[in-house]
């Protein structure tokens, strides 16, 4: 299905939300098309009270992004092919990739390939995202938890992981705790270290990153294969995920469309569009483009499952 897997950070209010990472968090639409998502999307946009960081899109927001919406929106459109990192994890993928982008050029795209964003590596190989997600976590859920309902049996990220340890048959039979004791040990979020990750992040995913790179070739878009196929949920073994490219959108804070591009033995691969901030109305035109050009969907099938 199309989603707006991340989106300006402010655009929309993250009030209510259970947080992994503030800075990294978005709240996006989901839905069957990508008008679906741009209808959804202008009735979550805009300045919301209980989230101070949505004040930003005052201004920027709109109520209507489906007046966005034009079949005829990759005439003309410069779209960057970001190749490093974010292809050759797998070979099905890159296929499916390499064929929307065929199909990019023949609605009318013009295509920069590679176009590949500088700081790609630096991200893949930083150590900073993992630490301001365990910094974050920790300030976020703490706030979450507090605010908790009655009946909640934590109050705090230290109570939550005693009450796991007490009832580790139950609620840990397969994996344990890790992130939430690394998040636990970290300290609060005027920390030196924490404010250099976050500093290193939004350098690399933004001026150096995404924003270099549209300079450079004068791009509307940026493209790239959303993730692999799925994979079996493995209890034993546990995640099995290759690569994926929403890392350089999620920590700049800028937003990411995700299409069905085509499939791989019936599973979805998708094609990302990505761009800089508050670009929103530019990569849903783009999107929507593709998606009439490929009808690329197919509705989901609810198959006897077979043990």
């Amino acid at each position: 299905m199309p989603v707006l897997h991340e989106r300006t950070g402010g655009l929309t209010s993250r009030a209510g939300v259970i947080p992994i990472a503030h800075s990294q968090d978005t709240v996006g639409p989901f839905g069957r098309s990508v008008a679906d998502a741009a209808v959804l999307l202008g009735a979550i946009a805009g300045p919301d009270p209980r989230d101070p960081a949505s004040a930003a899109s005052a201004g920027r927001a709109f109520a209507d992004y489906a007046q966005f919406l034009d079949p005829n929106g990759l005439v003309g459109a410069r779209i960057g092919v970001a190749r490093e990192v974010y292809f050759g994890y797998n070979e099905k993928a890159d296929a499916v990739a390499s064929a929307a982008i065929a199909t990019l050029r023949a609605a009318g795209a013009e295509i920069v390939d590679p176009a590949n964003i500088p700081t790609a590596q630096q991200m893949h190989d930083s150590k900073s995202e993992r630490e301001v997600l365990l910094y974050e976590f920790k300030a976020d859920l703490n706030a979450y938890v507090a605010d908790a309902g009655a009946g909640t049996p934590a109050r705090t990220l230290a109570e939550l992981i005693a009450w796991n340890r007490a009832h580790a048959e139950q609620e840990m039979p397969y994996f344990g705790q890790e992130l939430f004791e690394l998040a636990e040990a970290k300290g609060p979020l005027t920390d030196a270290a924490y404010l250099a990750a976050l500093a290193e992040n939004q350098r690399l995913a933004r001026a150096e990153g995404i924003d270099a790179v549209m300079d450079a070739y004068r791009l509307d878009a940026l493209v790239m294969p959303t993730g692999g196929p799925a994979w079996k949920i493995d209890l034993l073994d546990g995640d099995h995920h290759m690569g994926g490219s929403s890392q350089p959108a999620a920590l700049a804070g800028y937003p990411a469309i995700t299409v069905p591009a085509g499939d791989a033995f019936g599973l979805p691969v998708g094609l990302t569009f990505m761009g800089r901030a508050y670009s929103e109305p530019t990569l849903i035109r783009l999107a929507f483009a593709f998606e009439q050009a490929t009808h690329a969907r197919r509705p989901p099938e609810y198959r006897a499952t077979t043990l």
